[in-house]
């Protein structure tokens, strides 16, 4: 059984900063469906740190047998140790230590070469519910990415990963790093860029959204970057027939996303 000395534990407990998860190009997953999806989709663990209360239970033990049939490292602590480690107000009793999806500055051969025709952008999302609503959508609606802009929330924060229920083992994230670049890279890939604005004129079902489309959602608090809002080709308004003024990048994503997707299969 692993000790709060143990220096396995003790990068665990490092890897809670962002700064050290940047750094090792790892992060942490905690919990047996947060697991059992990253075990689905063949996604690289480094080491497994569980509970005896975990080999308990049938689910659980079903789970570590079958990381053990995989080749994973894994390792008992007690209870109390666990909880220390945990992010989450009821642990379950199992976390592990996950390889970052590739990292790469942008590349346009990233989008030229895709298979997809939509994309998401994200630009000064902060809040991590939002980003991980985001990338979930963006999961179910089939998009080939997500863009992320310089201050965007961590996509590796334990609250963005729990609110992306497992969709960031399949989405791929793709930090953008030169704003000033990507509006000619979109462009020569044959991209349109769209973002969703309360204030823009035209309605989003009035805008074709059938061809190569970026779909853009803006910071909660600050909009979009200069260098971003120069290069818009569309923005596009949700129809609000109500009194709210507005509405979170998590639903509003979603409903982008939704509409760039009827419209395919109307087509």
């Amino acid at each position: 059984m692993l000790s709060r000395s143990n220096p396995r534990v003790k990068f665990i407990r490092r890897l809670a900063r962002r700064r050290v998860r940047e750094l090792e190009g790892k992060f942490l997953v905690e919990g047996v469906r947060f697991l059992e999806e990253a075990i689905r989709e063949k996604w690289p663990l480094q080491q497994v740190i569980y509970t005896p209360e975990l080999a308990e239970n049938g689910r659980g033990v079903g789970l570590l047998e079958t990381l053990k049939k995989q080749g994973v490292p894994i390792y008992v602590v007690d209870g109390e140790l666990f909880a220390e480690l945990a992010e989450t107000e009821s642990p379950q009793g199992i976390m592990a230590v996950a390889e970052m999806s590739a990292r790469p500055e942008l590349d346009p051969q990233i989008l030229l070469s895709g298979t997809s025709d939509l994309l998401v952008l994200v630009d000064g999302v902060r809040d991590p519910g939002n980003l991980g609503t985001i990338i979930r959508c963006a999961d179910a609606y089939g998009a080939g990415g997500v863009l992320m802009l310089k201050g965007t929330v961590d996509p590796y924060n334990a609250k963005t990963l729990r609110a992306t229920m497992g969709a960031i083992f399949r989405v791929p994230l793709l930090p953008v790093e030169n704003t000033n670049r990507l509006p000619a890279v979109l462009d020569a890939g044959g991209w349109k860029l769209v973002a969703g604005d309360p204030a823009a004129g035209r309605l989003l079902n009035h805008c074709d959204l059938t061809s190569r489309v970026v779909l853009a959602v803006g910071g909660e608090a600050d909009g979009f970057s200069n260098s971003i809002s120069q290069a818009f080709w569309e923005t596009v308004r949700i129809p609000m027939p109500g009194r709210a003024e507005s509405l979170n990048a998590g639903v509003a994503a979603g409903i982008l996303l939704y509409e760039a997707t009827r419209q395919r299969m109307e087509r």
